[in-house]
């Protein structure tokens, strides 16, 4: 395989770790990236193009379990709930939270309603929403939301901690996160909205966003590879490790900073820069 191939898919790795975790969506960067220059598709076809952008998400995956694996084993029920236990983030003690600990039939709940729609949809999404023109709708639409979610969520948060996070939370993030199946619109974008607009703060949010995506983003990456098992070739081997590698590289040193930030910066400017991204690639592309 060619060098310049292989720095094709360290790019496009780069781009889906710095932002799958941000809201501004890692799929339609990486669409509008590969479609206006990379050309992923004329190396190894579409299938296999679109393969490599759903399977690389795991190195995203790999970060977020690394640094919420204490909670993942608590999850599961392999270690004791500790409140002493120190922020994977910050590295500071939390505040002590009221009530219980988030549980994994919450996390459960949140997944229901976008899991089966995937599962639905996929051959759709695969075939007619990869595309740069599907994902500039994305990203505008998804800009609208977060900028109502700003300006129009509730003044007195009700959860601060992903701790405190209730059932009836859960399923409205869950349904929220729906919107994320469409390129472009993002899936932390639409969950952290909706868990603002339900009440939590926006650190809160963008915790139980990042445990949901594990499973989810997990899940569609194995449907990918079992119904496009024929174009992961040997030849395209090397085109998905650098990609896997260095998605996870970047994705881990983006969501530590994302996470430092979020309830400081909020949403307003990832829904500025969406919009202007979608205006320029819009009067270049088109």
């Amino acid at each position: 395989m060619e060098l310049l191939t292989i720095i094709k898919a360290i790019i496009l790795g780069i781009v889906e770790g710095l932002t799958e975790f941000a809201p501004v969506s890692s799929t339609g960067h990486m669409i509008i990236v590969d479609d206006m220059w990379l050309k992923s598709t004329e190396l190894f076809g579409q299938y296999t193009a679109n393969t490599f952008k759903v399977v690389i998400q795991l190195g995203s995956i790999l970060a977020v379990v690394v640094i919420f694996r204490n909670r993942f084993i608590e999850l599961l029920g392999l270690k004791r709930f500790s409140r002493k236990q120190l922020d994977p983030v910050t590295e500071e003690q939390p505040q002590l939270e009221k009530g219980g600990h988030l549980k994994l039939a919450q996390v459960l709940v949140g997944l229901v309603p976008a899991g089966m729609l995937g599962v639905l949809f996929n051959d759709y999404i695969d075939e007619h929403l990869f595309s740069t023109s599907t994902v500039l709708i994305g990203l505008v639409v998804g800009a609208v939301l977060m900028i109502i979610a700003d300006l129009f969520g509730p003044k007195k948060i009700q959860t601060e901690s992903v701790d405190q996070i209730t059932y009836k939370q859960a399923l409205g993030v869950g349904l929220v996160q729906c919107f994320s199946l469409w390129p472009g619109f993002s899936r932390s974008g639409s969950t952290i909205s909706g868990g603002v607009l339900l009440g939590m703060s926006h650190r809160a949010a963008a915790d139980f966003t990042f445990i949901m995506a594990v499973p989810i983003m997990a899940g569609a990456s194995l449907l990918s590879l079992m119904k496009n098992w024929q174009y992961f070739t040997m030849d395209a081997l090397p085109f998905f490790i650098a990609g896997f590698i260095s998605a996870f590289v970047f994705a881990l040193l983006s969501m530590r900073f994302f996470l430092k930030l979020i309830n400081r910066i909020k949403l307003l400017p990832f829904a500025i820069y969406r919009i202007i991204l979608a205006a320029v690639v819009y009067f270049v592309f088109f």
